[in-house]
């Protein structure tokens, strides 16, 4: 049985010696052909916009997407051979398998005597790549085919160690992937945590099985009943590691095999293929996508061996949803290719998954994190009209998933809820939602969804003009009181399940009513149930003045200061520093603030004085100048920012309109501290 916990942790330190192998081989005399090709690979994007990070961050992130790429095919021979789906290990396996996978490496070498353990794995992938539905998975556009040299000979050998250790207390092997089920939940497990720098950058995130349940039966399953099966078509343009298009390739099987009892599975599980469509920028994350398709169909056929299995199709790309296929770039009012496209993406593959209006439901979790590579948040921002200030992937993806479905089809996406009160979602919610038809808007910021730390919420729709005047809304009273010990009984999201479709009901978490359609084309969005939101509005059309009508403008600074124990002071230090008080600014936490009053025992260093460079508070921080000078900033360090090591690393004035940013950063700093 696989260990998930012990596999993950064992592999992540793995890649790490992988990633810093190629890293150190990227640049060696030696090997041109795999410095070239890469210094060739980010001109070329480079001059397309395809990205605007340096050379060394490109590189960084493409030699992880190797590392993981040749990890990953190791895992996925050793699920094969261990559950006999192919016949001759060649890795590893259990019992008499582990020593006959020896026997092959030793009969190789007699044949190859020159050649390394890279050369065996890269024989291993081909040979695999030969069998039926392999190829998509072994060699199109796989980054370990890509530049088979990269990796040295030494580092393949570590790799297949690893799959070959043994258990000295039990003689077996670490790692046993038997699982007689075939249960392949684990890739997803690997997908979102093997890459702790994957997963930030691209904000890696599977979506529990439940969420996905409840999703699907709101999106794909009245889609199937208005469009009819024949013809049905679903996509998820954040695929990941595809658990969305699992679960609705089972749903549409389970339609056909109903409707057509008598039918040869093989083909009516093909046709369940054809109807899913998937996405991602990952292409491990396509991989993992594609493996786990072909054991579900071959276990849905009743196939034991790959040798035996028909050669299923999969409807599954590579590349950027938001940059690739019809109707994501625009020249002169038409459609135009994009200029330069990655080894990993086919485009005509993308071109013909990424159709605008072509999906009866589209379903996603998309990525909810800020664009960082300056050219990509540009290119999205000229695509996407929703794009704003300082938006996140949300935004694009919301108008994205919408425009993918066909006239009336059915959109649903768990999504990050910051849109609703931040001011990068004023245009999406007062120029997009009032062309669509949004039905449903559920707060899931109160239940507890593993891996989602970011507060969520849950949208519903249909790609037509607004029908109704209301709009169901699930609206949050209280958070879950304590972590359920299943997630999918947590009693917030139970209140969900049970309540959405009882309009007025309420009950200790959440409260259902269809609400007025205007007040969803109005920036920001207030949801709070227990009558929170018609207190809101009660006291917003009763008033006579606001807050902005009454104080001057700036009212404050929003400032970020990074390393931010060397600025804030007790009293004591404070007094010890010999610096005036005028230098100082009060700063203030929340759990301080109380009863209309608050109580200040902290204050922080402000360096924007006349006569700061004079100031005694400069040798009180001298220690700390390296650490201090090495803030990293937006364009790097303090000094490649302009700025000196003492100053705050970001700073700016606020008015009354939340005027525009400074040098477009954010208005919110994370120690959260505004001068009175």
């Amino acid at each position: 049985m696989i260990d998930r916990g012990l596999l993950l942790s064992d592999l992540q330190k793995l890649l790490g010696q992988l990633e810093s192998d190629l890293a150190a081989r990227s640049d060696l005399s030696e090997l041109p052909e795999v410095r070239d090709a890469l210094k060739e690979e980010y001109a070329r994007a480079r001059v397309a916009a395809r990205t605007a990070f340096s050379y060394e961050d490109w590189r960084s992130d493409y030699a992880t997407q190797v590392a993981v790429a040749w990890v990953l095919g190791a895992v996925f021979a050793r699920f094969l051979e261990d559950n006999e789906l192919v016949s001759l290990p060649r890795l590893a396996g259990p019992g008499e398998r582990l020593q006959r996978s020896r026997d092959e490496h030793e009969l190789y070498f007699r044949a190859h005597p020159t050649e390394t353990d890279r050369e065996y794995l890269l024989d291993v992938f081909r040979e695999l790549g030969k069998l039926p539905g392999m190829g998509a998975i072994f060699w199109d556009y796989s980054p370990v085919f890509e530049l088979p040299n990269w990796l040295s000979g030494d580092a393949a050998g570590e790799l297949l160690q690893f799959f070959q250790r043994i258990d000295p207390e039990t003689g077996a092997l670490v790692h046993d992937f038997t699982d007689e089920g075939w249960d392949t939940r684990f890739l997803g497990d690997l997908y979102q945590d093997l890459s702790e720098s994957a997963r930030k950058r691209y904000a890696l995130l599977q979506t529990p099985i439940f969420v996905e349940e409840f999703i699907l039966d709101r999106t794909l399953d009245p889609a199937i009943e208005e469009f009819g099966l024949d013809e049905f078509r679903m996509i998820d343009p954040a695929c990941g590691s595809g658990h969305f298009l699992l679960r609705a390739f089972e749903r549409i099987l389970d339609r056909w095999l109903r409707r057509e009892p008598g039918g040869n599975v093989r083909h009516l599980a093909q046709r369940a293929l054809d109807a899913v469509h998937g996405v991602d920028v990952n292409p491990y994350a396509i991989a993992i996508a594609r493996f786990r398709l072909l054991l579900a169909a071959m276990k849905a056929s009743g196939i034991e061996a790959l040798r035996n299995a028909p050669g299923f199709k999969f409807k599954l790309a590579c590349g950027d949803s938001l940059l690739h296929g019809e109707g994501s770039q625009l020249v002169m009012g038409d459609w135009a290719p994009m200029a330069h496209h990655f080894r990993g993406e086919d485009i005509g593959a993308l071109n013909g998954i990424l159709k605008t209006g072509f999906y009866h439901a589209v379903v996603a979790n998309p990525p909810y994190i800020v664009p960082k590579d300056k050219a990509l948040n540009a290119a999205y921002r000229e695509r996407y009209e929703a794009c704003y200030r300082q938006y996140s992937l949300a935004v694009p993806f919301m108008e994205r998933i919408f425009k993918l479905a066909v006239p009336g089809g059915f959109t649903g996406q768990i999504t990050a809820n910051s849109f609703m009160k931040r001011e990068f979602g004023k245009k999406l919610i007062e120029t997009f939602f009032p062309k669509v038809d949004l039905t449903h808007v559920i707060d899931t910021s109160g239940a507890y969804i593993p891996g989602h730390g970011t507060p969520t919420v849950i949208l519903f729709g249909r790609n037509r003009s607004p029908v109704a005047s209301v709009i169901r809304t699930v609206m949050g009273i209280r958070g879950e009181p304590s972590t359920p010990e299943k997630a999918e009984n947590g009693l917030v999201w139970s209140a969900i399940k049970s309540q959405i479709d009882l309009e007025g009901s309420e009950s200790d978490f959440i409260s259902v009513a269809d609400s007025q359609r205007e007040l969803f084309h109005q920036h920001p969005w207030s949801i709070g149930g227990g009558g929170a939101s018609d207190l809101k509005e009660l006291l917003e059309s009763n008033t006579k003045h606001r807050l902005s009508d009454m104080i001057e403008s700036p009212v404050g600074r929003a400032v970020r200061i990074g390393e931010e124990e060397s600025f804030i002071f007790t009293q004591t230090r404070k007094q010890n520093s010999l610096c005036p008080e005028c230098e100082f600014r009060a700063y203030l936490i929340g759990e301080n603030l109380r009863d209309w009053s608050l109580n200040c025992h902290t204050w922080v260093w402000y360096p924007y004085q006349t006569g700061r460079d004079e100031s005694n508070m400069l040798r009180h921080l001298w220690i700390w100048r390296t650490s201090l000078a090495n803030r990293s900033t937006f364009q790097g360090v303090m000094a490649d920012a302009g700025l000196e090591w003492f100053d705050y690393m970001q700073q700016q004035l606020l008015n009354n309109s939340w005027g525009s940013d400074h040098q477009g950063l954010p208005k919110v700093s994370n120690s959260g501290l505004t001068e009175r």
